[in-house]
């Protein structure tokens, strides 16, 4: 796809002036609603947000609610103000939505009806202001002014915290505006195009991967209030979208549901996968109705859309995330046996996280934290964690190697691999299975399994059987409490 927009926009709101005429931008809850219509209520929550509470070039102010077209009209209106939007994961508990809101520090909170008990109780203990969404549509206020400019900040996204605490990752306008560009290039996104969007609105994935690169390229976007397996595949059969995002967590939810087989998926052109590793089992289910998956892999710090498995190539690079986007870079840092921690540079790669702390090195690269390859072709995959790698009398063990490998057993739903001291080794596997309601299977059975598919050496010596896995908001495995378990 030619991208005939430049990256570096002077206004991030251009994404809404840009589509000509009055096309669909949006269907939500069965109702359209225009780019005019989205233009409008973004210039409505500019006007409330500058007039009416004060909010000024650099401020913050946060959404707590499911996704809803007031989210991204928020998201554009304080772009036109220069300031920022935070948005809250619900799934967080209230402790940790009062440390998001501590160190961000808005002095407004947007809620839709769902969240507003949620939203009152952070208002009392955190002393910011709790707004219902249909605030962001007073009308009669004048024009808010345009403070916009390329690199003033415009989304904080918090990270996993699986390091050192969770961070607020900085994405300025022209960060967003660069991520579209790339995104709507690789996917191949123009305005014949209709999306559909079902994860999460607070996370880059749900939000940047398709959602903003479809608008930016005139796209019709068909915005579901949530994830539902069987709504998500009548809306595929009736709504005939072309492209949409799934994580590896959705696609199983589709795959187990009673319409798979007989809904009719022909108009999709490719499933996209935001996910490092994604179980070979799982993608045979999509790719045998004809479905390529396309694999996208990024951080919340990069965009997210950094490297990617065009369809193309979707069936002869099963478990590959493909190809560098144009415009982004990636080499291998500190290696750790046979891979290497995967380092990212880009217009697309945050600064800094809140509010003034470095996210990158001196010559502006990201250290992700995952291990990777790179095949001779060019192409790279991930392999784990540079902090989840087992060390066993010497040999390097990437956990995702056993897991993806324990994945085909049909007994097991989900597993997590992780090390344990051992006096003799030094480290050994050890290994958390989840297994699928009503199956059975003894640490022999799962044992023998594996003894077909990977090294000796590479054998879990521990076994733990769980109802789930501990898991952070974004969906990590928390193997250092599998760790203290065993």
């Amino acid at each position: 796809m030619a991208v005939s927009k430049p990256q570096e926009a002077a206004l991030f709101t251009q994404v809404l002036r840009s589509p000509p005429g009055n096309g669909t931008a949006l269907l939500f809850n069965g109702r359209g609603v225009t780019f005019a219509d989205l233009q409008a209520a973004a210039d409505a929550a500019a006007a409330v947000a500058w007039h009416e509470w004060g909010v000024r070039p650099g401020d913050r102010v946060a959404w707590l609610g499911a996704n809803d077209p007031a989210q991204l009209a928020l998201l554009f209106g304080l772009a036109r103000i220069g300031a920022a939007l935070l948005p809250l994961n619900f799934r967080l508990a209230p402790a940790e939505l009062q440390r998001v809101l501590a160190d961000c520090t808005p002095r407004h909170l947007v809620h839709d009806a769902e969240w507003a008990g949620a939203a009152a109780d952070l208002a009392r203990a955190c002393g910011v202001v709790a707004h219902p969404l249909e605030a962001l549509a007073q009308q009669g206020l004048p024009a808010a002014p345009d403070h916009a400019a390329p690199d003033a900040p415009v989304l904080l996204v918090c990270t996993s915290g699986t390091t050192g605490g969770p961070k607020a990752a900085v994405h300025t306008q022209r960060n967003l505006l660069a991520n579209m560009a790339i995104a709507a290039s690789v996917q191949e996104i123009n305005a014949s195009d209709t999306v559909l969007t079902v994860l999460p609105l607070f996370h880059v994935g749900g939000l940047c991967i398709q959602t903003l690169p479809a608008l930016w390229a005139g796209a019709r976007v068909i915005l579901h209030r949530r994830f539902h397996p069987g709504d998500t595949l009548a809306c595929i059969a009736a709504d005939r979208p072309t492209l949409t995002l799934q994580v590896p967590a959705t696609m199983k939810a589709l795959v187990d549901h009673p319409q798979w087989e007989t809904t009719d998926l022909s108009s999709l052109r490719a499933v996209w996968a935001g996910s490092s590793l994604l179980p070979a089992a799982l993608i045979d289910r999509f790719h045998a109705r004809g479905l390529p998956v396309c694999n996208v892999y990024g951080a919340t710090e990069t965009g997210p859309f950094s490297i990617a498995l065009p369809p193309a190539h979707a069936l002869d690079h099963v478990g590959s995330c493909g190809w560098t986007a144009p415009g982004v870079e990636a080499r291998q840092g500190t290696a750790h046996g046979d891979a290497a921690e995967l380092l990212l540079r880009g217009p697309n790669v945050v600064a800094r996280y809140w509010p003034d702390l470095p996210a990158c090195d001196a010559d502006d690269w990201f250290a992700t934290g995952d291990l990777a390859q790179q095949a001779a072709d060019g192409s790279w995959r991930i392999v784990g964690r540079a902090r989840d790698l087992i060390i066993s009398g010497g040999e390097n063990v990437h956990p995702a190697e056993i897991e993806l490998a324990l994945a085909d057993h049909p007994a097991v739903a989900e597993c997590a691999a992780f090390g344990v001291p051992d006096a003799q080794w030094g480290e050994v596997v050890a290994m958390a299975v989840v297994l699928h309601a009503g199956a059975t299977a003894t640490p022999e059975e799962l044992g023998a399994h594996l003894a077909q598919r990977v090294a000796r050496f590479k054998l879990p010596r521990r076994w733990l059987f769980r109802a789930s896995l501990p898991k952070t908001a974004l969906g990590k495995v928390q193997r250092a409490q599998l760790a203290r378990e065993v």
